[in-house]
């Protein structure tokens, strides 16, 4: 069951407020007692806590709701919590003020604090955006988490990954339908180029060399960007999709007040233990990205997953034990 928490005049860490800041959130399990059982598993791009469910969660999985308390925060811009889809204007469609992980991140910190008295996380696991909200997690609040686990991610997005989202924006706005983002029906075309753009690049060449995608029904790569991702991607609100793009295009953890910039310091001042996981084939994420931010945190641990799938690994079932072996291991359950 979907829960809110709402904070009035939210202040934007790029300028700006929201009148009101609605999280929307699930939970699963029960918070012990003593409150330590707890597991954040912040959402996704285009993604939401039912998909995050699906995909990362089970009595037979690391992330198992019958012995941990799960909170899986919505991202803001993403269609569940605060949006360009939902919000009142002016802070509708294309008017929808800029918010980064760090306006994300406090506003999980401030929901779990007031809505739980949750002062400390045993693990944030997160795949995609949402390990980049765990690593935002470890390096915002490094006193309040124990543990942390990005899944094909980074801590900053990389200029190549910027390259990638900029011909998706691209995509959606040169449809003449998208209007400025004041359209009046979806932008299908732009949504459909959108869709393809991604095909290239969420799975990995590998994949395609290999023709993998016949195990999803789809006879050849066209058809396959035609079966599995447009159906994907069309529902979506266009300027949702732009929202969570900004978020991702400008995605860092040094990116604020606390390092002024400094990546190297972000990264040294991160006291969890850290496990990260990246896609060997992933193209968003590259596992070299994933390395180098594990030699500047203190005992990280880097272990690329060994999958064709490249950045859609964790959707893969040959690949989730590999997965939650070390998410077990952050848990301390190894």
């Amino acid at each position: 069951m979907i829960d809110h928490y709402a904070a009035a005049n939210f202040e934007l860490l790029k300028g700006g407020t929201l009148p009101e800041a609605r999280l929307a959130f699930r939970t699963l399990g029960t918070l012990s007692p003593n409150k330590d059982n707890v597991i954040l598993s912040p959402t996704w791009y285009s993604g939401d806590d039912a998909g995050v469910v699906a995909a990362m969660m089970g009595a037979d999985r690391a992330l198992n709701p019958d012995k941990y308390f799960i909170v899986i925060p919505n991202l803001l811009g993403g269609g569940v919590s605060t949006s360009p889809s939902n919000a009142p204007a002016p802070f509708d469609r294309a008017r929808f003020p800029r918010v980064t992980l760090y306006d994300n991140v406090r506003l999980q910190r401030m929901m779990l604090s007031e809505r739980f008295g949750i002062d400390r996380i045993k693990l944030v696991a997160g795949w995609s955006m949402g390990g980049c909200q765990a690593f935002q997690w470890a390096a915002q609040y490094p006193d309040a988490v124990e543990a942390v686990a990005p899944l094909c991610c980074s801590a900053r997005t990389a200029h190549f990954n910027k390259v990638f989202l900029l011909s998706l924006k691209r995509a959606l706005e040169l449809d003449p339908v998208f209007s400025g983002g004041f359209y009046r029906e979806p932008p299908l075309a732009g949504l459909k180029a959108f869709a393809a753009i991604y095909a290239g690049w969420g799975f990995s060449e590998p994949f395609y060399r290999n023709e993998e995608f016949r195990g999803m029904n789809a006879k050849s790569a066209e058809q396959f960007v035609e079966y599995f991702w447009e159906p994907a991607f069309i529902h979506h609100d266009a300027n949702n999709l732009l929202a969570m793009l900004w978020t991702w295009q400008h995605g860092d953890i040094s990116d604020n007040p606390i390092y002024n910039g400094d990546f190297d310091l972000a990264l040294r001042s991160i006291k969890a233990r850290t496990f990260i996981l990246p896609g060997q084939y992933d193209s968003y994420f590259p596992p070299s990205d994933s390395a180098y931010e594990a030699k500047g945190i203190a005992g990280a641990q880097c272990r690329p997953i060994p999958s064709t799938w490249g950045h859609m690994t964790i959707w893969n079932p040959a690949d989730r034990p590999f997965i939650d072996a070390s998410l077990r291991e952050a848990l301390g359950e190894a």
